[in-house]
């Protein structure tokens, strides 16, 4: 009986090593045939390539994106090109109208009839703003004429600013009058430079 019993023990074992085992070889194979699965994917994408038609599309996404930078940089160039030489060019209306009126400020006929200190402005904008100069550019025998007006005040008094500018032949504009009316009566004129005399191609009554 015990030697029946031995022997039922040693079978048992026996099976449950073959079960083992067999499990084993069973769990290897399974993940080499993952392994094998992820590697046949990944070789399947990378030999994958493109449509043509998405290539297309992909290189004219970029073309558009460069040409609307290379808008954008041409015309923040031309915006400050623009600037530049409104600012800093001696035939800018800006530039006239600072010279203008530092001739005036300096003027003692100007100083005591409007009292200093002395400040300019230009004429009023919708947003409230007076620093914008009033001029003209026009021709006239060939050569081109600047004309513009502004503002200077005192403690005393106001007064308009009329200056008109001749361009020479190197190219530069100069002074051919420049008049300071008084705003309160009798509006009297103080002629700060008249030039209108000096020129034969001018008429003093221009």
């Amino acid at each position: 009986m015990a030697l029946l019993i031995r022997c039922l023990n040693y079978q048992s074992r026996m099976i449950l090593r073959q079960f083992s085992s067999s499990r084993v070889c069973f769990q290897i194979e399974k993940s080499n045939d993952r392994q094998k699965i992820v590697k046949s994917e990944s070789h399947k994408d990378i030999g994958k390539a493109k449509p043509f038609g998405e290539r297309v599309k992909e290189t004219a996404k970029t073309t558009s994106y460069l040409g609307i930078i290379l808008v954008g940089v041409g015309v923040t160039g031309i915006m400050l090109y623009a600037i530049f030489k409104e600012l800093f060019s001696n035939n800018s209306p800006q530039a006239v109208y600072s010279d203008a009126f530092e001739r005036c400020k300096a003027d003692t006929r100007v100083q005591d009839s409007l009292g200093l200190p002395i400040k300019a402005y230009g004429e009023e904008t919708r947003r409230r703003r007076r620093n914008h100069v009033a001029h003209q550019i026009y021709q006239k025998n060939n050569r081109n004429y600047m004309r513009l007006s502004f503002h200077i005040q005192g403690i005393r008094n106001k007064a308009t600013v009329h200056c008109e500018m001749r361009e020479s032949d190197s190219g530069r504009y100069e002074c051919r009058y420049l008049f300071v009316q008084l705003d309160s009566y009798p509006h009297t004129t103080i002629i700060v430079e008249d030039n209108r005399f000096n020129d034969p191609l001018d008429s003093p009554a221009d």
